[in-house]
């Protein structure tokens, strides 16, 4: 039996259930799940930027693992902290979800389309500044909470939007034999937000499945579902997070893509906060070159900012 820590919310849950049974169907291995919840989940009144924790919505869940508890530790990848743990590997990257956002309405706008002074609910600082590059109009409002209580803030006209991650409406909305809830039964729709647009937080729509480093049988088994084009690209879009020091707060974004020609193309976006300005940039190499051309890009692009 594999134990699979994951937070609490119906969302952590679907995903680390799908994420099980695609261990257990390459492993035959069976999983449980073992819920619990993150300093994160026990403060949803605070804001982000007002804790003083890195990884505060992986910190109980890793340390599961770490005491033994656990096997392994299922996570949102741009949920963890860009530094590695001295006592724990990512030692499996399943193939990604939709990295793309989503623009959530009644009507079912286009950010073109959405109203100059609209309401729209984020807590993430890199889509506020992205929102506000566009359309400086908008009243931008902090928004924490499950996926289901964001929208139900949209269904219920207290915000014109908000905007979501692609990939945790698909898995959370799944049939509950998937882990998931079942069909979305709000009055809502979603269309998604192309990287010209808005551009991905690092690793979006990727999962890490976590073990201890010493677990040599654990590391063993995960490898079944390590999917190599993905970690090659969520390497990337980490090394460009890790090479400008930023966390979980910080308005950086990133995409890299796999190219025609087998090469890496990686797509970064880093926000000053204070100016309200927004610089993109990108860089291409090769398909073993994505820790080298994260760490390019982050520098280039923080000399361009004067950061």
């Amino acid at each position: 039996m594999i134990r699979i820590a994951t937070r609490r919310s119906a969302l952590a849950r679907a995903q680390a259930h799908q994420t099980g049974v695609r261990i257990s169907e390459r492993t035959q291995k069976p999983f449980e799940l073992v819920p619990m919840s993150s300093t994160g989940d026990d403060h949803p009144e605070r804001r982000i930027d007002a804790f003083d924790v890195k990884g505060l919505f992986v910190d109980t869940i890793r340390q599961s693992v770490i005491d033994g508890e656990c096997h392994v530790a299922v996570h949102s990848f741009k949920d963890l902290p860009s530094e590695p743990h001295p006592d724990l590997v990512v030692a499996a990257i399943p193939g990604r979800e939709d990295p793309r956002d989503l623009l959530v309405t009644r009507e079912g706008r286009t950010f073109a389309s959405l109203d100059a002074n609209a309401i729209v609910g984020t807590s993430s600082e890199r889509r506020r500044l992205q929102l506000l590059r566009v359309k400086p109009g908008l009243q931008v409002l902090p928004l924490r909470g499950n996926l289901d209580t964001r929208l139900r803030k949209v269904a219920e006209g207290e915000y014109d939007a908000v905007v979501v991650a692609l990939a945790g409406l698909k898995r959370l909305y799944t049939p509950p034999e998937r882990g998931g809830v079942g069909a979305l039964e709000l009055p809502l729709k979603a269309v998604p937000l192309e990287p010209g647009e808005m551009v991905p937080a690092p690793a979006q729509g990727a999962i890490a499945i976590e073990c201890r480093r010493d677990d040599a049988r654990t590391l063993s088994l995960l490898e079944a579902v390590d999917h190599r084009p993905t970690r090659k690209a969520v390497e990337a879009e980490r090394s460009f997070l890790a090479t400008l020091g930023a966390g979980c707060t910080t308005p950086v974004g990133a995409l890299c893509t796999l190219t025609g020609l087998g090469g890496l193309e990686l797509l970064g976006m880093l926000g000053d906060p204070t100016a309200r300005r927004v610089l993109r940039s990108s860089i291409a190499g090769g398909f073993d070159q994505g820790i080298e051309i994260g760490r390019t890009l982050a520098e280039e692009m923080r000399e361009a900012l004067g950061a």
